[in-house]
C-alpha cells in the first residue's frame, strides 16, 4: 500500500535531512519524507526497493531473497534495527547508507543516513596510505641502491665485478644457484683453485656449496682456530698464508692463500666463504670488494630462505583452501537435500489427502456408473472416471518417486541398480524431458554396486537438465550403462549446442557458469565431480559446438 494520506502524525519527519520511511507490516508504507521522495525517486513498491538493498555481506547461496533483505530483517525484528547497507539505483550506482530503525508500536520507522562519502574517503585513505608505505620502501631500496652504486664508482674493476654479482643474486630465490654463481665469480677474480661457502652452526661450520675441485664433500663439519674466530666475530675478514686449510685437515704441500669471509645478516654470522689460491699477492681494493658481496650475500641467503618458507606456505595454504572449498561444496550439498527432503515430505503429505479424497470418490462415481440406464450418458462417465482413475495413478507414481528420490536415511552405502536410479530421475525431470527431448536408453546387463542412491541421482539429474537446456527446439538425448573391466561405464549423450574449448576445462569448478545471472550458480556440476569422487569414480566430459556433449562417468564396482 503507498504513502496514507491520513497519517499527519509523521508530517514533522519532512523537516529531516535524512530519507525517512514509515512502515506497516512488509507491504504497507504508511509514510515517505520528502527527502526519501527525492533521493529514492525511481521507488515504486517495497519489495523491489528491498531486493535493490543489501547488506556489505550476504549468504553465497540463497533461493529466498527476502529473507536476506535488510529491509525484511529489520521489520521482522522485535527490536530496535542497525546495519550497513548498499542501494542500487537503476542506473547501476551504488550508494552505502546506516540504516537506522525505530519500534512504535505496529509501525517500523527507517532512517538512512548516506555514507558513502565517508566510505569512499575511507577507502582513498587506505589506498594513500598502502601507496605511502609502498613509496616509502621503494625509497628505502632506493637508499639502498645509491649506497651501492657510490662505492661501486671508485673504480671500473669493483663496479663491474659487485654488479655481476648483485645480478645473479637478484635474479634467483634459489640459495644453491646464489651461492654457486657468487663462488664462481670470486673464484676467477683471485684465481682459486678451491672455494666453497659454509654455514654457521655456534662453533663450527657446514659446508653446504662449493666450487672448483670435485673431491670436496658437502656437509662436512669444519672449524677453526680461535684466532681466525676472532677475527670472524669482529667481522674482519681473515687473510693469510697457511699450509692448513682447516683444524685436522690434510696440509698443502706448500702454503697457500686462504681467505675467509664472515657472512652477516644483521648482528649474526650465518655462514663463511672460504677462498684458496696457489697466487702470491697484495689485496687491498679487493676486500672492499669482499665486504660488498659479503653484505649483499647474507642479505640474499635470508631472503631466498624466507621466499623459501613463503613458497611452502602457500603451498600449504592452497592446499588448505582447496579441502575448505570441497568441504563447503559438501555442506551446501548436504544442506540443499535437506531442504529438498523436508520440501518434499511437505508436499507427498498435502497432495495425499486430496489425492485420497478423489480416489475415493472415483470408486464411487465407478459404482454409481454402473447403474445408469442411459447408455449414452453411461458410456461418458465411464470415459471420465477412467481418464480420473489414470490422473489419480499418475500423481501417486510422481510422490513416490519423489519420495524416493530424496531419500534423507540413506546416509550409508547400499546396493542399488544404476539403471533403476536412471529411470527414477528421468521421472523426477519429466517435465523438461516432455515434448521436447527424446530419450533413448541402451541398458546394458549391469551388476547392484555400493553406492549413495540419492547422491547419484542428483549427479543424474545436474546433468540430464543441463542436456536438457542446451536443446533449444527439440532433440536426442541417449543414455547408455555397460559394465567394463570390472567398473560400471554410464554415458549420457545430447546433440544440443555444445561446451567451448575454453569453458570446458572451467565446467567442474565451484561458481562457474555458462548461464545467465539468476539461472545457474555454478554449483551443479562442482558438486557432482564431489560426489563421483566420493565414490572413488571418474566424470569426464567430451563437448563440441554445434554437436553436443557426453559426460561419462566410471565407477568401481567392488
Amino acid at each position: 500500500m503507498l504513502y496514507n494520506s491520513g497519517m499527519k502524525k509523521f508530517d514533522f519527519f519532512n523537516q529531516y535531512s535524512d530519507p525517512v520511511i514509515v512502515i506497516r507490516d512488509y507491504d504497507d508504507v504508511v509514510f515517505k519524507n520528502n527527502t526519501f521522495c527525492r533521493i529514492f525517486n525511481q521507488f515504486t513498491d517495497l519489495k523491489r526497493f528491498a531486493h535493490k538493498i543489501n547488506f556489505d555481506f550476504c549468504p553465497m547461496d540463497s533461493e529466498n531473497v527476502d529473507l536476506y533483505s535488510p529491509i525484511f530483517q529489520a521489520i521482522t525484528c522485535k527490536e530496535n534495527f542497525f546495519a550497513r547497507i548498499s542501494y542500487t539505483n537503476n542506473s547501476g550506482q551504488i550508494f552505502h547508507y546506516d540504516m537506522i530503525t525505530a519500534k512504535r508500536g505496529a509501525y517500523t520507522i527507517f532512517f538512512f543516513t548516506d555514507v558513502s562519502s565517508a566510505i569512499a574517503l575511507e577507502n582513498y585513505e587506505k589506498e594513500n596510505k598502502k601507496y605511502k608505505e609502498k613509496l616509502v620502501r621503494l625509497e628505502e631500496e632506493n637508499e639502498e641502491l645509491q649506497k651501492i652504486k657510490q662505492n661501486a664508482q671508485t673504480q671500473a674493476f669493483r663496479i663491474a665485478l659487485i654488479n655481476k654479482v648483485s645480478n645473479i643474486i637478484r635474479e634467483s630465490m634459489d640459495i644453491s644457484v646464489i651461492l654457486n654463481s657468487v663462488l664462481k665469480e670470486l673464484s676467477l677474480m683471485f684465481g682459486c683453485f678451491k672455494s666453497y661457502y659454509a654455514e654457521n652452526n655456534d662453533s663450527s661450520f657446514t659446508i653446504i656449496e662449493n666450487y672448483g675441485e670435485n673431491n670436496i664433500d658437502k656437509n662436512i663439519q669444519i672449524k677453526f682456530d680461535e684466532h681466525v674466530m676472532s677475527q670472524l666475530e669482529k667481522r674482519e675478514i681473515s687473510l693469510g698464508y697457511s699450509i692448513t686449510e682447516y683444524i685436522n685437515a690434510t696440509p698443502f704441500k706448500q702454503s697457500v692463500l686462504r681467505i675467509i669471509v664472515p657472512v652477516y645478516h644483521l648482528q649474526k654470522m650465518i655462514g663463511v666463504l672460504v677462498l684458496l689460491s696457489y697466487q702470491k699477492r697484495e689485496l687491498n681494493e679487493e676486500l672492499e670488494i669482499l665486504d660488498a658481496v659479503s653484505s649483499q650475500l647474507g642479505n640474499a641467503l635470508i631472503r631466498a630462505e624466507l621466499y623459501r618458507k613463503n613458497a611452502q606456505n602457500v603451498k600449504e595454504l592452497k592446499q588448505a583452501l582447496e579441502e575448505l572449498k570441497a568441504t563447503q561444496l559438501q555442506l551446501i550439498n548436504t544442506e540443499k537435500m535437506a531442504s529438498l527432503g523436508q520440501l518434499v515430505a511437505g508436499i507427498a503429505h498435502e497432495i495425499n489427502t486430496p489425492v485420497a479424497s478423489i480416489k475415493s470418490n472415483n470408486n464411487i462415481l465407478s459404482k454409481l456408473t454402473s447403474q445408469l440406464q442411459d447408455g449414452e450418458l453411461k458410456d461418458m462417465f465411464v470415459q471420465i472416471n477412467a481418464i480420473d482413475k489414470e490422473a489419480i495413478e499418475r500423481i501417486s507414481k510422481m510422490v513416490s518417486s519423489l519420495k524416493k528420490f530424496v531419500r534423507l536415511d540413506e546416509a550409508e552405502l547400499q546396493e542399488a541398480n544404476i539403471n533403476n536410479e536412471m529411470d527414477l530421475t528421468l521421472e523426477i525431470i519429466r517435465h523438461e524431458t516432455k515434448n521436447k527431448v527424446e530419450i533413448e536408453k541402451h541398458y546394458g546387463q549391469i551388476p547392484l554396486i555400493k553406492c549413495y542412491p540419492n547422491m547419484l541421482n542428483q549427479v543424474f539429474t545436474n546433468i540430464l537438465v543441463n542436456a536438457c537446456q542446451s536443446i533449444e527446439k527439440s532433440g536426442k538425448i541417449t543414455i547408455s550403462t555397460e559394465l567394463k573391466d570390472k567398473n560400471l561405464e554410464i554415458k549420457i549423450k545430447d546433440n544440443g549446442k555444445g561446451i567451448s574449448k575454453e569453458n570446458l576445462q572451467n565446467i567442474f569448478t565451484a561458481g562457474f557458469t555458462t548461464k545467465g545471472v539468476g539461472i545457474g550458480t555454478g554449483l551443479g556440476l562442482a558438486i557432482s565431480r564431489k560426489i563421483i569422487d566420493k565414490h572413488n569414480g571418474e566424470i569426464r566430459v567430451i563437448s563440441e559446438v554445434g554437436v553436443g556433449s557426453e559426460f561419462i562417468i566410471t565407477l568401481p564396482c567392488e
